[in-house]
C-alpha cells in the first residue's frame, strides 16, 4: 500500500474558519484526497496542526515547531512513499520576524529530516494553498469547504 504522509498548518488540520472547529473528514483536504487516491492503494496519513511553523516556537502554544516533530513522525508512519508538505504560513507571524530567506531555510530543515531518516528516494512536495485554494470568506486565513475541494484536486494532480 502506498503510504502518503500530509504535513502541515490548521489548513491541513481542516479548520473551518466560519465555526473554529474542524471539517468533517470527507470535506477536508486530505480525506477528499484519500477518496480520490483509494483506486491507487494509497493510504493518507494525515499530520495537521492549528499553529504549526517550520522551525519557530510559538512563545504562546506548546509544540507547534514543525522540525521538533517531524523526524518522529516519518520514523512512526515508516514506510512513507510520499510526503507532502504544506508548512509556512504561521512562520509569517510578526511575532517571529522572519524574512522569507529564513522561512525557505526552515523548509530546507524539513527537507534534510527526509533525507536523514529515509534512505530510498521519495516523492517530496511542499505546497502552498495560495496556488489552488482561497481563503474563507469567513475569516481570510483558512480555506472553505469548495477550497478544500480544489486542493485536493490539486494535489492528486501531483501525486497521480
Amino acid at each position: 500500500m502506498r503510504q502518503i504522509l500530509c504535513f502541515g498548518d490548521s489548513n491541513t488540520w481542516g479548520l473551518d474558519g466560519k465555526t473554529g472547529t474542524r471539517f468533517p473528514w470527507e470535506v477536508r483536504w486530505t480525506g477528499i484526497l484519500q477518496e480520490k487516491m483509494k483506486k491507487e492503494g494509497a493510504r493518507i496519513i494525515e499530520e495537521g496542526l492549528c499553529g504549526r511553523t517550520t522551525v519557530f516556537e510559538d512563545p504562546l502554544r506548546d509544540g507547534r515547531r514543525g522540525t521538533a516533530l517531524f523526524p518522529t513522525l516519518l520514523e512512526s508512519h515508516a514506510p512513507l512513499d510520499d510526503i507532502v508538505i504544506m508548512l509556512g504560513t504561521n512562520d509569517c507571524k510578526t511575532v517571529f520576524g522572519a524574512s522569507a530567506e529564513v522561512i525557505g531555510k526552515g523548509m530546507v530543515r524539513l527537507l534534510e529530516h527526509v533525507y536523514k531518516k529515509i534512505a530510498r528516494e521519495r516523492s517530496i512536495l511542499f505546497l502552498a494553498a495560495s496556488s489552488c485554494a482561497r481563503a474563507s470568506q469567513d475569516d481570510q486565513e483558512h480555506m472553505d469547504a469548495n477550497s478544500h475541494q480544489s486542493f485536493a484536486e490539486a494535489v492528486w494532480k501531483k501525486l497521480s
